[in-house]
């Protein structure tokens, strides 16, 4: 069985307060696009309980480290499953804000019920992938949603971005967790992300922002100035993908990419 992950953005990203067991409450719209990985899965007659290969973009971590492989892990260990041959196509780039590796958990878990006949719904695969990653249940409908708490709580929201295109630029640039988090100012906007979203498209870049810009730009000024080369290429709303470092505009009509641009792992779509 075959499935293709994809990828997310983040359209807004408000960081409302620190918790007490150390993560922050967020609000934050989820938005697939169709950017994906691969991911493929067959019986095996391995004695071991799976067989591992991936290619594209390198692995440069045991496969037992692997999202992927502890996502199939906590299956196995609440349902019967056989011996698995796995293989993942890496296209969606490393540390990127774009949720690559949360969506290959949560297409795992999905593929692993359907192929193997497991039964589960919806909800039960959602409460299996939030124990992988926070962001992981939103692969599992896959659909626009308005997400809080560490961005695991769904609200259905009245979204279509379908005709739009998008181009997201991911330079070399690594961004970690207390990286991000460093210089970031908690705090509750006075309207919520998921009123705001309802805004006609042309906007949002006036209303609707990503907190941690202005913790990381200062850092990472090239990130800054991508954004702004989006907005003079004539994107309708432009912003950073989660904690980044990707960077992504909205476009009514399909841009000619920048030649400075192909540097970097550069992609557009249709949205």
């Amino acid at each position: 069985m075959l499935c293709f992950p994809n990828a997310k953005i983040n359209l807004g990203l408000n960081i409302i307060e620190k918790r007490p067991d150390g993560f922050h409450n967020i609000e934050t719209v989820f938005h697939p696009i169709p950017l994906c990985d691969a991911l493929e899965i067959a019986e095996s007659d391995s004695s071991e309980q799976y067989e591992f290969t991936s290619s594209g973009i390198p692995i440069d971590i045991a496969p037992s480290e692997n999202i992927v492989i502890k996502a199939f892990d906590l299956i196995a260990s609440n349902f019967k499953i056989p011996s698995t041959a796995i293989h993942l196509h890496k296209n969606i780039p490393f540390g990127a804000g774009l949720g690559g590796g949360s969506a290959d958990a949560a297409y795992m878990i999905k593929m692993l019920n359907d192929f193997y006949e497991l039964g589960m719904n919806f909800q039960q695969m959602e409460k299996y992938a939030v124990q992988i990653g926070s962001d992981c249940p939103v692969f599992i409908q896959n659909q626009p949603v308005f997400a809080k708490g560490k961005g695991e709580v769904f609200s259905s929201i009245q979204l279509n971005l379908s005709g739009f295109h998008i181009v997201l630029i991911k330079p070399d640039i690594h961004i970690s967790t207390p990286e991000a988090y460093s210089g970031v100012n908690p705090k509750k906007p006075q309207k919520s992300l998921k009123e705001l979203i309802n805004l006609p498209l042309v906007e949002w870049k006036e209303n609707i922002f990503n907190d941690f810009e202005d913790s990381i730009f200062p850092n990472h000024p090239e990130l800054k100035t991508l954004k702004k080369e989006l907005y003079e290429l004539g994107a309708i709303y432009a912003a950073m993908s989660g904690s980044g470092s990707s960077m992504f505009g909205i476009f009514k009509e399909e841009p000619t990419i920048k030649e400075s641009w192909k540097k970097h792992f550069t992609w557009s779509g249709k949205l």
